[in-house]
């Protein structure tokens, strides 16, 4: 059945058709995001394609990631030859073919600052809620079993402590800033160093090799991109150099970790805890060893999941396409 897809604009022009994923459901573009985003384009579902494509191959200029989805393949883009601009939800962009898209003349963009803050919050969350073992204090607490509290459950002390965080850029830094205010010692591994007055003002001291950072470190946060370099960056060897007091905190991405080497380490108290908002797959199988110790806290991915922050990358990434598709400058612009 032939379904209309005129969409006119309040001056009478057809808005820009972007793909999306889908709309709603488990992991669409957002409803209250809806009213901003139609006023702007003609929003596109994958379903919708697959079942018109005769119509909407050329139709389609654009494409709206959330959540990693819809993923792009070189048989979806030989459909779409009129494609100018891919706009990818926050900072990684590792499920993204950079030179494959540019070699068909598509442009990606996503939105690397406005995630920052939130992520950086999220960082430290974990490390303190591992460090202060909020999550099992909590089970304790609210247990049918629990008769007393025990004198002898401890945590370990935040303040003085010893922060090594392996990627200082922007959310790297964010998590310095906090981890200054709680008196926190910081070391960081960046591919380059940092200026001295951006080092001062946060206390931070840089460490040429990750090897120096690991042995010194009381909570270890991986705050890195995701790269060929970075792929298992953190693997037995790693492990093996942190202190046995000392906690994995991975705010990045879960490849970045050897997920093996960590439950190893986990269960030889190699290292003491680890605490991880990013895991490989997401969610994890429901009998993977990692859900089972005691000693590890796993959030699902939420290091920018609050309201403010996911309409803001919404916008930003509207003003993208429409920068693409104007033939201007778009901004946050990712170059392969």
């Amino acid at each position: 059945m032939w379904k209309d897809y005129s969409h006119q604009g309040m001056e009478g022009q057809e808005l820009p058709y972007v793909l999306v994923d889908s709309i709603g459901e488990r992991l669409g573009v957002y409803e209250d995001h809806l009213g901003f985003l139609k006023k702007r384009f003609h929003l596109i579902t994958m379903k919708e394609y697959l079942e018109n494509k005769m119509f909407l191959s050329k139709k389609i200029r654009a494409i709206y990631i959330w959540y990693h989805r819809p993923a792009i393949n070189e048989e979806l883009l030989q459909s779409l030859p009129n494609l100018k601009v891919v706009a990818s939800a926050g900072v990684g962009i590792d499920h993204l073919d950079l030179k494959l898209l540019s070699s068909y003349g598509v442009k990606v963009s996503n939105t690397p600052f406005v995630v920052s803050t939130d992520t950086a919050d999220m960082g430290m969350a974990l490390l303190l809620a591992s460090a202060r073992r909020l999550v099992e204090g909590h089970e304790m607490a609210v247990s049918p079993d629990t008769e007393y509290f025990p004198a002898d459950w401890l945590g370990v002390e935040v303040s003085g402590a010893t922060l090594g965080i392996l990627g200082m850029g922007t959310i790297g830094y964010k998590v310095a800033e906090r981890a200054k205010a709680f008196e926190m010692k910081i070391l960081y591994h960046n591919r380059n160093q940092r200026k001295k007055e951006e080092e001062s003002a946060v206390g931070a001291i840089y460490c040429k090799k990750i090897d120096d950072l690991l042995q010194q470190s009381d909570f270890v946060l991986l705050a890195v991109t995701l790269t060929p370099q970075t792929h298992k960056l953190i693997g037995k060897r790693e492990l093996e150099l942190m202190k046995p007091t000392a906690t994995l905190i991975n705010i990045s991405r879960g490849l970045v970790v050897d997920q093996d080497a960590l439950v190893e380490a986990l269960q030889n108290k190699v290292i003491k805890a680890a605490a991880l908002d990013v895991t490989y797959p997401e969610p994890l199988p429901r009998d993977h060893p990692l859900l089972k110790l005691k000693n590890v806290i796993i959030t699902p991915h939420i290091g920018s999941a609050t309201k403010k922050t996911r309409w803001v990358m919404m916008e930003e990434m509207a003003e993208s396409i429409e920068a693409g598709l104007a033939g201007l400058p778009i901004p946050r612009e990712v170059l392969p």
